[in-house]
């Protein structure tokens, strides 16, 4: 979701790459859904983990900040850094991933971790352009 919203919001003037602790391929459908919702596009993103990255080709050395949505991503990320001068930010944000019973209430999870992401964001980085 942070990539599309970044995308979307800010364009293509930055190089931003969404990558994981693991690789799960397929983006989960109520993620989806939830950033159809603001139009983000994301059925045909893929995830990659860390590993690939490397693997193919993105030396994270030529990145100049990293964001960890997660506090294993935050180690991953300190890990693969520590000799490289980037910055890595935690931002901790909801995983509603296994939460809610119903399929509402697993979206209203999902929309609560999309628009904590658009804070975090908008925080950084401002409003988005044409945002009022």
């Amino acid at each position: 979701m942070a990539e599309g919203i970044m995308k979307k919001f800010y364009g293509a003037d930055t190089y931003v790459q969404s990558v994981g602790v693991r690789n799960d391929m397929e983006i989960d459908g109520f993620s989806i859904a939830v950033c159809k919702e603001i139009g983000v596009e994301l059925s045909r993103h893929r995830s990659r983990s860390f590993d690939e990255m490397e693997q193919w080709g993105d030396d994270l050395s030529s990145f100049d900040l990293v964001i960890a949505l997660s506090p294993a991503s935050q180690r991953r990320a300190l890990e693969l850094t520590r000799y490289f001068h980037l910055d890595v930010e935690y931002w901790p944000v909801l995983d509603p991933s296994g939460l809610g019973e119903t399929r509402e209430a697993k979206l209203e999870s999902y929309r609560q971790s999309r628009e904590q992401i658009i804070a975090r964001l908008t925080d950084r980085w401002g409003a988005p352009e044409g945002a009022e």
